[in-house]
C-alpha cells in the first residue's frame, strides 16, 4: 500500500513506526500485574489508522494487510527496525528482561532453555532432533549425510569486530528510542527514558550522540536543559539533519528543533499538547500536529509557528496532497465532524482554510472513521439502510461506487495496497466470519473481481483484523496467502496477482539431508504470515527489494498450516523451492543487498554468537559478536544500500546499564564484488520464465564468492513476453468456469455497459477479459481479449425512476429536497427532461448530464405530492412517478396480495405494519392506471380487476410524521396453475434471502423450465419464495397472441403442467448457479390456488374441483401436523412477489431471517403461506424487503394466506 497502515486498536499499547523518523517503540504489556504498564502512544507513532466499527474501510501497509500495532514482546529477542535504521526498546522493571518490536517479526513461541547453558555463557537451547545448538555443539553425523541437499554448519567459531558501549548512568531507565541519522552519516541518536507505570508518566530522560558510527557517545542533557524531560524523538524523513524533540506534556509543552544532526536546540513553547504527527512526503518544513482536544493545526517552519486549520477533526483521518493527483503541494484532506456529530470529507490550503475555502469533493455524509487517501485514490464509505457502500475517486475525480460482484454483499473492507494504479482489497462478505475474500480492481479502483477466497484472518488483542496475506517485495505482482479450506490453513503463492495460485512445494530434505516425503496436493511448506502482537506465538517472514529472490519465513511441513514444530526455510529462487536452514525459530537480517544472511536465535537467555550466510542460506557460519553473553533486546542495521555496521542492543543483567554493541561487517570481505563475480538468474513459476508478461533476467553473486556487493545491481534485462489467455483475467460480471473460459455471472447483464454512452460515442465492448494490471505482454492474444470499441446504440429512454438523494420519500415543510433522477437506457445527451413537482412547479432540462447532482425543490405547503418526470428522445419515452409526503418520516409496511388472481374476482389487499399499535393512520391506496389515490382509514381493501394483464398496486401509510410504502405487482386472467418448487439442498449455501437475489433466480429458473419442457416463456411466471430452506412457486399461466387468437384452454394448461411435472419428477430441470455448483429442481406440492370460476354454469366440473380443493387443504394440514416427520416436506411461511423491489435494512444480514412464533399464528392452514417482512424506506432505491423481527413487534397482524 505504500505509505499508510490501518488496523483497529487502542493507541494506550502500541510500539510502532514514528511517523517520518524511522524510530520503533519497545513496551512492556503486562509488567504491573493486571494490564498495561505501556506509556501513552507516543505522537505521530502510530499508523495512520484508528479504532473502527465493522464494515469500515481500513488500510494496510505494502506487505501484510490489514495493518497492526508492532507486536509488544515481553521478552529479550532479536528485533529489526523498520528499515534496519531505527529502534525503541524497553525493560521490565525488576526481571533483567527487555523487549524489542520489529515489523514484520510475527509470532513466535517460548524457547526450551538450558539453565546449564545460561551458567555457561551460552546462549540457546537444544533443538528438538538435538541438531543444533547455539553453544555451538553438534550431534555426530547428522547434519551432513547430503552434502547437496543438507544446510550445511560451521561449526568453527568466528570472531566480528566489534566495540560495546554503556550507557553510564541511565540503568534506571526501561526505555529507549535509537535513531541512526541517514544515508553517508555516522550520526545515531538515542533516548532513554524512566517511565514510572504507578504514576503514568515520565521522571527522567537522557539524550546521547554518536558520530563514529556507535563506537562512543555523548551525552546532551546539558544542550536540551538539565530540567528538561524529553518524551519523543522525530526526524525529518526528507532531511534527516533536521531533528524535533517533544517534552513531556505533564510538566511542559515544547518542541526542542536541531537544523544539524542533534548538535544544537533551539525550544519553542506550544499552546496546544501535540498527540500526533504527519510529516509532508515533499516539503522538508511541512507538519501537520493533531492535538488532544481533536485540532489540526499546522506549520511551514518545521515547529516554529503553527496555525488552526480545523476543529472536530476524526483521528488518523488526515493526509498531506498526494503529488501527482493534487495541482497543489499544500493541500490538506480531512475527516471532521460536524456540530450534530455526522463525519464529513473537507479538503483545504495548510494556510488558508476558513469557511469560504473549504471544499467538500464527497457531496453529504460519510461514514465516521471511513476516509482514505493514498496514492491516486480516496475512499470514503456511507452506510444506508444497515448496508455499506464504498466509494472511490480516482486522481481527484467525481466519486464513483465500487462494484463488488452483485451478492457479495460486503461486512467489512481492508484497503490492502494501490499500487501500480490498482486496489487490492480484502472482503469479508455476508457469509463469512473469520475469512476474508481478495479482490483486485480495475485501474479506477471502481470494478472488481475475485482473486482468492477465504482467506484466513484474526483479530489481535486491541480489535484490529489481521489478514494473512503477504506481499513479496522485490517482484511485481507476488503474493502469499493463507486460504482456508475444509477447516485447514494452507499457504498458496502467486506471481500474477491473484489470477493463478498453487501450493509452496515443500523441501525435497529436510535440514540433515533425510528425504522429505510431502506430495502435492495432499502435503505441502505453509508459511506464517501474520505479524502477531502475541510475543509466545510465531510468525516470521521477510523480504527485501534489493535481494528479490530471497524470502526467509517460519512454517511447517504437512497438510495445513500449524503453530507447533515450526522451523525457519529460505527460499532462493523466488519460492520456487525452498530449504530448511533451522529447526527453531531466528530472526534474520539482511546485509550487503541479500549477498549475507545474519541470523539470532529467539531465546531468553543471554547469547554472544550468531549465524552469517553468504550462499542464500545453503551454508551457515558461526561469529561471536561478544565476550561477554548479552540479553539482546534489538537490532539496528546501517542505513543505505550497502548495511555493514549493525548496533546490537541489550544489557548483561537486570541492573546494568544499556549495552551498545557495534558490529562492523566489512572486515570480513577482502574486496569488492567484480563483473566475474556475478551470474545471471532468470525469474519463473516452475519453470515458466514469462511472469506478469515479461522475461526477467537478475544478477545473484556467485555463491562461492565472498565478496562485498555494495549497490544494488538489480535486473539486468526485461524482455516482454507474446500475450496468452494466462496474462488475462476474468472482467467483472464475468466468472472462469472448468474450461478456462470467462463467462458471464448469473446476475450479470453484458449489454448494460453501454447503458451511459449516446448515440454517435462509443463505449468499449467487454470480450469477457481483462488483462492484468501492469502485465507487460504484447501481440499475442491481445488483439482477441481487449475490449473493443463499439458504438453506441440509440435507445429509447428506460427504466426511469425518480428518488430524492437520501431515498426518503418526505421532505421538511420549507427546507430543500434533492431529487435524483435515474435513467437505467437511453441517450442522456440528446434527451428532454420534464420534470413536474405536483405543486404547480415544473422544470425542464435538455439532458441528464445537467442534473448530476440533482435537483432541488422547497415545498412550502403540506401534503401529498405527486412528482412525474418525463423523459423523451427521438425514439421514445419513459416516465416515472414519485408521490411524496411533505414533513412526514417513514416506518414499514408490508402489502400483502396474491401474485396472480383470476377476472372478475374480488381481490383482498391488506397492509401489514409493524409495531401493530401505532396510532391513527391514514392508507393511500394507488392501483391499476387511477390518477386519483383512494384513501381509507382502514389497512385492508377489496376490488377487482375486469381485464386481464399485469397491474401495479402501491399503499402509503401516514402515521404523524410517519410514511410507510411498499407497491406489488399482480396478473390477472381467466385461469391459470400453480405448483410448489423446491431445490437441491446446496442452494441454501447461497442464498442471502435478499429480493434482488431471488428475481434473478426465478429469472435462471424460468430459463431451465423453458430449455428442459420447450413451453413457451409467456406461459411460465416463477417466483422464489423468501426464507429457508429455498423454495419457489411457479405458474402456467394462459397466452393469447397480440391478434386475439390462439388462446389456450383449461385443458391446454392441464397438458402444460403435466409436462412441467414430468419433467421435473425426471430431475431433468437443472441449471448451473456458478462453475461447479449444479443446483436440481424439484416439484414439490400443489398450490390451493383458484383455478377456475366455480359458479353454476360449471357444474361438474366445479363439484370436482371444489372436492380436490377440500382434498389438497386436508393434505396441507396433515403435512403440517407431522411436518417435522416427513423429510423433504417444507411448510412456507410466505408467497412473496415476483416483482418485489428492495428497501436497505438497518439489521444485519443474519438477524433478517424471518421469525413468527407459533403463538402469533391463527390456525395451522395459515402456516402455507403466511410470513412477515417489513420494509424500510429510507434510502435510494428506497422499495426494501427485510425478513427481520423488531424489538417493538409485538402484535402481529394476519397476512391473507394468498400472499
Amino acid at each position: 500500500m505504500g505509505k499508510v497502515g490501518a488496523g483497529g486498536g487502542s493507541p494506550a499499547r502500541l510500539s510502532a513506526l514514528l511517523a517520518g523518523a524511522g524510530l520503533l517503540v519497545l513496551c512492556v504489556p503486562g509488567a504491573c500485574g493486571g494490564g498495561s504498564c505501556c506509556p501513552q502512544l507516543p505522537p505521530g507513532s502510530a499508523p495512520r489508522w484508528a479504532p473502527t466499527s465493522r464494515g469500515f474501510l481500513r488500510q494496510g501497509p505494502r506487505g501484510r494487510a490489514a495493518a497492526t500495532p508492532l507486536p509488544l514482546l515481553g521478552r529479550p529477542l532479536f528485533a529489526v527496525a523498520p528499515g534496519d535504521r531505527a529502534l525503541s526498546l524497553e525493560r521490565v522493571p525488576g526481571t533483567g528482561a527487555s523487549v524489542a518490536v520489529a515489523p514484520r517479526s510475527g509470532r513466535r513461541r517460548r524457547s526450551e532453555a538450558d539453565p546449564g547453558k545460561a551458567e555457561r555463557g551460552e546462549g540457546a537451547s537444544r533443538s528438538p532432533r538435538g541438531v543444533l545448538r547455539d553453544g555451538g555443539q553438534q550431534e555426530p553425523g547428522t547434519l551432513e549425510r547430503d552434502p547437496d541437499k543438507a544446510t550445511r554448519f560451521r561449526m568453527e567459531e568466528l570472531r566480528l569486530t566489534s566495540t560495546t558501549f554503556a550507557l553510564t548512568g541511565d540503568s534506571a531507565h526501561n526505555q529507549a528510542m535509537v535513531h541512526w541519522s541517514g544515508h553517508n552519516s555516522s550520526v545515531i541518536l538515542i533516548l532513554t527514558k524512566l517511565y514510572d507505570y504507578n504514576l503514568g508518566s515520565i521522571t527522567e530522560s537522557s539524550l546521547w550522540r554518536s558520530t563514529d558510527y556507535g563506537t562512543t557517545y555523548e551525552k546532551l542533557n546539558d544542550k536540551v536543559g538539565l530540567k528538561t524531560i524529553l518524551s519523543y524523538l522525530y526526524v525529518c524523513p526528507t532531511n534527516k539533519r533536521k531533528i524535533m524533540l517533544l517534552t513531556d506534556p505533564e510538566i511542559e509543552s515544547s518542541l526542542l528543533i536541531s537544523s544539524n544532526e542533534g548538535a544544537t536546540y533551539q525550544k519553542y513553547r506550544l499552546n496546544f499538547y501535540i498527540q500526533s504527527l504527519l510529516f509532508h512526503p515533499k516539503q522538508e518544513d511541512w507538519i501537520l500536529a493533531y492535538s488532544q482536544d481533536q485540532k489540526l493545526y499546522s506549520s511551514a517552519e518545521f515547529g516554529r509557528r503553527w496555525q488552526l486549520i480545523q476543529e472536530g477533526v476524526v483521528p488518523n483521518r488526515f493526509y498531506w496532497s498526494v503529488m501527482g493527483s493534487n495541482k497543489e503541494p499544500d493541500l490538506v484532506h480531512l475527516e471532521a465532524r460536524t456540530v450534530d456529530g455526522h463525519s464529513q470529507y473537507l479538503t483545504c490550503r495548510m494556510q488558508n482554510c476558513t469557511e469560504a475555502n473549504r471544499n467538500k469533493p464527497f457531496p453529504g455524509y460519510i461514514d465516521p472513521d471511513s476516509l482514505i487517501v493514498q496514492d491516486d485514490y480516496v475512499f470514503v464509505q456511507l452506510t444506508s439502510g444497515g448496508r455499506p457502500h464504498y466509494y472511490v475517486s480516482y486522481r481527484r475525480n467525481a466519486f464513483a461506487q465500487m462494484k463488488l460482484p452483485k451478492y457479495a454483499l460486503p461486512k467489512d473492507m481492508h484497503v490492502i495496497s494501490t499500487d501500480e494504479n490498482q486496489v487490492f482489497a480484502a472482503v469479508q462478505e455476508w457469509n463469512q466470519n473469520d475469512t476474508y475474500n481478495l479482490y483486485i480492481s480495475d485501474t479506477r479502483g471502481v470494478y472488481f473481481t475475485l482473486a482468492l477466497e477465504n482467506v484466513q484472518s484474526s483479530r489481535g488483542p486491541e480489535g484490529n483484523i489481521m489478514i494473512d496475506l503477504y506481499e513479496v517485495a522485490g517482484i511485481k505482482g507476488m503474493f502469499l496467502a493463507n486460504k482456508k479450506i475444509d477447516n485447514q490453513v494452507k499457504t498458496f503463492i502467486t506471481y500474477n496477482k491473484g489470477r493463478d495460485w498453487r501450493l509452496l512445494q515443500a523441501p525435497d530434505t529436510d535440514l540433515r539431508g533425510d528425504p522429505v516425503h510431502c506430495l502435492l496436493p495432499y502435503c505441502s511448506l505453509h508459511l506464517h504470515l501474520k505479524v502477531s502482537e502475541n510475543p509466545y506465538t510465531s510468525g516470521i517472514i521477510a523480504s527485501r527489494d534489493t535481494a528479490p529472490s530471497i524470502i526467509v519465513a517460519s512454517g511447517n511441513i504437512g497438510s495445513e498450516l500449524s503453530d507447533s514444530d515450526i522451523s525457519m526455510f529460505v527460499s532462493s529462487d523466488a519460492g520456487n523451492s525452498w530449504r530448511q536452514i533451522f529447526e527453531e525459530e531466528h530472526s534474520v537480517l539482511y546485509l550487503d543487498q541479500g549477498g549475507v544472511l545474519v541470523a539470532m536465535k529467539h531465546t531468553s537467555l543471554p547469547i554472544r554468537h550468531l549465524w552469517l550466510s553468504f550462499d542464500e542460506g545453503r551454508s551457515w557460519s558461526k561469529y561471536s559478536f561478544t565476550s561477554i553473553p548479552l540479553f539482546v533486546d534489538g537490532v539496528l542495521g546501517e542505513p543505505g544500500e550497502e548495511t555493514l555496521i549493525m548496533t546490537v542492543f541489550g544489557h548483561f543483567s537486570h541492573r546494568s546499564e544499556w549495552q551498545l554493541v557495534k558490529v562492523d561487517y566489512k572486515s570480513i570481505f577482502d574486496r569488492r564484488c567484480a563483473e566475474e563475480d556475478y551470474r545471471p538468474w532468470q525469474l519463473h513459476s516452475q519453470g515458466e520464465a514469462c511472469i506478469m508478461g515479461a522475461k526477467r533476467i537478475y544478477k545473484k553473486r556467485k555463491s562461492e564468492r565472498k565478496c562485498m556487493q555494495g549497490k544494488y545491481a538489480g535486473a539486468m534485462e526485461s524482455e516482454p513476453c507474446v500475450c496468452t489467455e494466462a496474462d488475462f483475467d476474468c472482467d467483472y460480471g464475468y466468472e472462469r468456469h472448468s474450461n478456462g473460459q470467462c463467462l458471464p455471472a448469473f446476475w450479470f447483464n453484458p449489454s448494460s455497459l453501454s447503458k451511459d454512452c449516446s448515440l454517435g460515442q462509443s463505449y468499449l465492448n467487454s470480450t469477457g477479459y481483462r488483462k492484468v494490471v501492469s502485465n507487460n505482454c504484447t501481440d499475442g492474444v491481445r488483439e482477441q481479449y481487449t475490449a473493443k470499441p463499439q458504438k453506441c446504440p440509440g435507445k429509447a429512454p428506460r427504466g426511469l425512476r425518480i428518488v430524492t438523494a437520501d431515498g426518503k420519500l418526505t421532505a421538511e415543510q420549507g427546507h430543500n429536497v434533492t431529487l435524483m433522477v435515474q435513467l437505467e437506457e437511453g441517450d442522456v445527451q440528446r434527451t428532454l427532461i420534464q420534470v413536474d413537482f405536483g405543486d404547480g412547479i415544473a422544470v425542464s432540462y435538455v439532458n441528464l448530464s445537467s442534473m448530476e447532482d440533482g435537483i432541488k425543490h422547497v415545498y412550502h405547503n403540506v401534503g401529498i405530492f405527486r412528482v412525474t418526470v418525463q423523459v423523451d428522445n427521438s425514439l421514445g419515452s419513459d416516465s416515472a412517478v414519485l408521490y411524496l409526503h411533505v414533513t412526514c418520516p417513514l416506518e414499514h409496511v408490508h402489502l400483502s396480495l396474491p401474485f396472480v388472481t383470476t377476472k372478475n374476482k374480488e381481490v383482498n389487499a391488506t397492509a401489514v405494519l409493524w409495531p401493530s399499535q401505532v396510532g391513527t393512520l391514514t392508507y393511500v391506496w394507488w392501483y391499476g392506471n387511477n390518477t386519483e389515490p383512494l384513501i381509507t382509514l382502514e389497512g385492508s381493501i377489496s376490488f377487482k380487476f375486469t381485464s386481464e394483464g399485469m397491474n401495479t398496486i402501491t399503499v402509503q401509510v401516514s402515521a404523524g410524521n410517519a410514511i410507510l410504502q411498499d407497491t406489488k405487482t399482480i396478473a390477472v386472467y381467466e385461469e391459470f396453475r400453480s405448483l410448489r418448487l423446491s431445490f437441491s439442498p446446496n442452494l441454501d449455501d447461497y442464498n442471502p434471502d435478499i429480493p434482488e437475489w431471488r428475481r434473478d433466480i426465478s429469472r435462471v429458473i424460468k430459463k431451465s423450465l423453458v430449455e428442459a419442457t420447450g413451453v413457451p416463456a409467456q406461459h411460465i411466471l416463477v417466483a422464489v419464495l423468501p426464507g429457508l430452506p429455498t423454495a419457489a412457486e411457479l405458474f402456467v399461466l394462459p397466452y393469447q397472441d397480440p391478434t386475439g387468437e390462439n388462446k389456450q384452454s383449461v385443458e391446454d394448461l392441464e397438458q402444460i403442467s403435466e409436462l412441467l411435472i414430468h419433467k421435473l419428477n425426471q430431475n431433468s430441470v437443472h441449471f448451473e448457479l456458478k462453475p461447479g455448483v449444479q443446483i436440481l429442481v424439484h416439484a414439490a406440492h400443489l398450490t390451493a390456488a383458484p383455478l377456475v370460476d366455480l359458479t353454476p354454469t360449471h357444474s361438474g366440473s366445479a363439484m370436482l374441483m371444489l372436492l380436490s380443493v377440500v382434498f389438497v387443504g386436508l393434505a396441507v394440514f396433515v403435512i403440517y401436523k407431522f411436518k417435522r416427520k416427513i423429510p423433504g416436506i417444507n411448510v412456507y411461511a410466505q408467497m412473496q412477489n415476483e416483482k418485489e423491489r428492495e428497501m436497505v435494512s438497518r439489521v444485519s444480514h443474519p438477524e433478517s431471517r424471518a421469525y413468527i412464533p407459533q403463538t402469533e399464528l391463527r390456525r395451522p392452514g395459515q402456516l402455507i403461506d403466511e410470513k412477515v417482512e417489513c420494509q424500510l424506506i429510507e434510502v435510494p432505491n428506497s422499495n426494501f424487503e427485510s425478513n427481520g423481527v423488531f424489538g417493538n413487534c409485538s402484535v402481529f397482524s394476519r397476512i391473507p394466506p394468498e400472499h
